[in-house]
C-alpha cells in the first residue's frame, strides 16, 4: 500500500489503511505500508516512512518528498503481487511508477470526493471551475489502474458519471466491534466533570467545514427545545474550530457545546462512545462514514443525514433516525430521542445488530479476494506463484 497520509495524523484513509493492514492477516495478505514521516514515530514491522514537510495551511499533513516516495515506493514493491494506492497525490504517481516498473497490476481506494472539498480550502476560485478540475483528475487518475476499489454505491456512481472506464468494486472499510463495545462511559463522564444522567449527544470527526458541524450547532438550539440539558460534545481538531466556537456563541449555546480536541482511537474514544446517549452527524460529502458504524458497534442510536456514502449505512438501517435536511426538523428529532431513554435504549439495540454487518473480517476477506481476482486478471506480467498475496 502507498498513502500520502497514515497515523499519526487521524481522518478516516488512516484508519481504513490501519483496518485493513491488521484484518488482512488473517485471510492470507501480506501488507507492506510506505507512508510519510510526521516527526520520530517509532518503527513499526511493514511500515516504510519517507521524509515530508508539513503544509503552510494545513500543518497536520505532510507533503512526502517526491523523489523519496517514488523510490520508498519502488523498493517496497520489489518482492509484491501487486501495488494498492490510497491517496492521490504524491502516492498515486509514486505507487503508479513502481507497479509499472515491476510489472505488477495496480489498484486504487478512492476515498475522498474531492469535488465537494476544494471550495473550502481554494475560495477565491469559482466553485463550478474547482469541481471541473477534480472531475478530470480524479478521471484520469482512476483511468490509469488495474482496479478501483470505493467504498460505497454513492462513490461508484459518482465515477461512472465522471468517465472513469476502469472496473470499480464497492468495498467498505470495516471496523473492530470488540474495540468499540467495551467503553467506559462513567469514567470518561467523571473525568471530564459531566454528571451521570445529563442526555449527551456527540460528533466524532475531523473538525472542517465539509463535515457541516455548523448544521449540527443549529441543530443542537433546536434539541434544546425538547432537551433542555443537552450537551453536544465534538471530538476531533481541524480548521474549522475557531468558526465553529464564535458559531455557538452568536447561537447562544456555548455552554451546550464542548470541543473535545483529539483522543486517542484505542484509548480514549471507545469511552467517549459509551459516555454519549445519541450519535450526530450532518456531513453531506462522507464517501462512506465509518464513525456512524463505529457509534453503532458501541450502541448508540444515530441521528443523521443520509447522504453520499451514508446512504448505504442508513438506507433501512435499525438504530437510526434519518430527519429531513434542516435544522429545526434534525434538532427536534435528535432532542426527543435525548429525551425518551426508553426509545434510545431500543435504538442501541437495534444499531450494535446493524454494525454486526460491517465487521472488519467481513471486509478483510472481500478484499482479500478482489486482491486475488486482480492477480488472475490481464497482466502486464505473468505473475508469480505464490500462495500468499504480499501488497505494497
Amino acid at each position: 500500500m502507498v498513502s500520502d497520509v497514515y497515523f499519526p495524523r487521524v481522518n478516516g484513509v488512516s484508519s481504513s489503511i490501519e483496518t485493513f493492514r491488521r484484518a488482512l492477516a488473517a485471510h492470507g495478505v501480506e501488507v507492506r505500508l510506505v507512508a510519510p514521516r510526521y516527526g520520530d514515530e517509532p518503527d513499526e514491522p511493514g511500515v516504510v516512512r519517507v521524509a515530508g514537510r508539513a503544509l503552510p495551511k494545513d500543518p497536520e499533513d505532510r507533503l512526502a518528498s517526491w523523489r523519496a516516495m517514488h523510490r520508498a515506493a519502488r523498493e517496497a514493491a520489489a518482492d509484491c503481487d501487486l501495488v494498492h494506492v490510497q491517496t492521490p497525490f504524491v502516492a498515486h504517481y509514486a505507487g503508479l511508477a513502481a507497479a509499472r516498473h515491476h510489472g505488477l497490476p495496480v489498484m486504487t481506494t478512492y476515498h475522498t470526493l474531492f469535488e465537494e472539498y476544494l471550495q473550502h480550502y481554494v475560495p477565491l476560485l469559482p466553485v463550478a471551475w474547482l469541481r471541473g478540475l477534480a472531475r478530470r483528475f480524479s478521471r484520469h487518475q482512476c483511468n490509469a489502474v488495474d482496479e478501483v476499489i470505493v467504498p460505497s454505491t454513492a462513490m461508484a456512481d459518482r465515477l461512472a458519471a465522471y468517465g472513469v472506464t476502469t472496473p470499480r468494486q464497492v468495498l467498505p472499510t470495516g471496523i473492530p466491534l470488540d474495540r468499540y463495545a467495551r467503553g467506559d462511559g462513567a469514567t470518561f463522564r467523571a473525568a471530564r466533570g459531566i454528571a451521570p444522567d445529563r442526555p449527551l449527544a456527540l460528533f466524532v470527526g475531523r473538525v472542517a467545514h465539509e463535515k457541516n458541524i455548523g448544521f449540527l450547532l443549529e441543530a443542537l438550539s433546536h434539541a434544546r427545545r425538547e432537551c433542555p440539558d443537552a450537551l453536544l460534545l465534538i471530538t476531533g481538531e481541524g480548521p474549522a474550530m475557531n468558526d465553529l466556537r464564535r458559531h455557538a456563541s452568536d447561537l447562544g449555546i456555548p455552554d451546550a457545546v464542548r470541543f473535545l480536541g483529539y483522543l486517542d482511537r484505542v484509548t480514549e474514544l471507545p469511552d467517549c462512545y459509551a459516555a454519549a446517549d445519541a450519535f450526530a452527524f450532518a456531513s453531506r460529502t462522507e464517501t462512506q462514514g465509518l464513525v456512524l458504524l463505529e457509534a453503532m458497534a458501541a450502541g448508540l442510536p444515530v441521528v443523521a443525514l443520509a447522504a453520499m456514502g451514508t446512504v448505504d449505512i442508513l438506507a433501512g438501517a435499525a438504530g437510526a433516525i434519518v430527519p429531513p435536511d434542516a435544522p429545526r426538523e434534525f434538532g427536534r428529532a435528535l432532542g426527543r430521542l435525548l429525551a425518551d431513554r426508553d426509545a434510545a435504549s431500543r435504538l442501541a439495540a437495534q444499531a450494535r445488530q446493524t454494525a454486526q454487518a460491517w465487521s472488519e473480517d467481513t471486509m478483510a476477506g472481500r478484499m482479500a479476494e478482489r486482491y486475488r481476482q486482480v492477480l488472475a486478471g490481464p497482466r502486464r506480467k505473468a505473475p508469480r506463484e505464490r500462495a500468499t498475496p504480499d501488497v505494497a
